[in-house]
């Protein structure tokens, strides 16, 4: 009779354990599902920086995020930012495993571990996870971005990071970075400075548009920029040996 009760209670604490599991799995899937029409007014990303500022003293505390559409975006920006955070952007399914290896194997060549995050895993870590490196933050990264990709299209998800992205000291999006960097709206800027709004990502905060750091990097960016961002993956092909050539028959 207690092996009986003692394998119930047990039975009934993994149930538990898989509701709850369950619930953690199917829980973002509403909120991604809302981001497909509603950009975001806070992400996690702003409430660290709104908690730092508030305990440093900065004001104003609240961060400059003013979204736009698509339509309000320069022609430049998007391909900028691609060319500079994740060409491949629309070949992969929200985690790119090509640059990913690529990034481990030069790690293990003895080279820095260099982020490998797409811009959907940025999207992702920008609205719903906290800043850290963690094993158990980067899977629910990976998780929540594989989800990201496969209910929202492309467009929107790169929408979604112009409109979220940190482009300065407490300066979200692209509208309210324009403005910041270059005292103009987003729809006007040129291709160089899309280049060098795009050029900042990495480190928006210490990074000026318009310095050095920007302008090391503005020409690889804008030459990337002239081609358009791939969208079917070459194919791979085998190649055969030339067949050789039959010597000329005498005359």
């Amino acid at each position: 009779m207690g092996r009986a009760k003692g394998w119930f209670r047990a039975r009934r604490w993994w149930q538990q354990i898989a509701l709850v599991m369950l619930c953690i799995v199917l829980a973002p899937i509403p909120c991604i599902l809302l981001l497909g029409v509603v950009n975001p007014p806070i992400t996690m990303v702003m409430l660290g920086r709104v908690t730092d500022r508030l305990l440093s003293g900065e004001r104003p505390v609240w961060p400059a995020h003013d979204p736009v559409s698509r339509a309000e975006f320069s022609p430049y920006l998007r391909r900028a930012v691609l060319a500079s955070e994740d060409d491949r952007f629309y070949l992969h399914r929200g985690i790119d495993f090509v640059e990913l290896e690529k990034a481990l194997e030069r790690r293990r060549q003895g080279g820095r571990l260099r982020g490998a995050s797409t811009l959907t895993q940025q999207v992702v870590k920008n609205v719903f996870l906290w800043n850290g490196r963690s094993f158990i933050r980067k899977g629910f990264e990976a998780y929540l971005a594989l989800c990201m990709d496969f209910l929202l299209s492309k467009e929107r998800i790169l929408d979604l990071y112009l409109n979220l992205a940190e482009w300065g000291p407490n300066a979200f999006g692209a509208e309210a970075g324009a403005r910041y960097q270059f005292g103009k709206s987003a729809r006007n800027l040129t291709r160089e400075e899309a280049a060098r709004m795009a050029a900042i990502l990495p480190a928006p905060r210490r990074w000026p548009a318009k310095g050095r750091v920007a302008s090391q990097r503005v020409g690889t960016i804008l030459a990337r920029m002239q081609y358009p961002a791939p969208k079917v993956a070459p194919e791979v092909t085998s190649r055969s040996p030339a067949p050789r050539r039959r010597p000329a028959p005498p005359r």
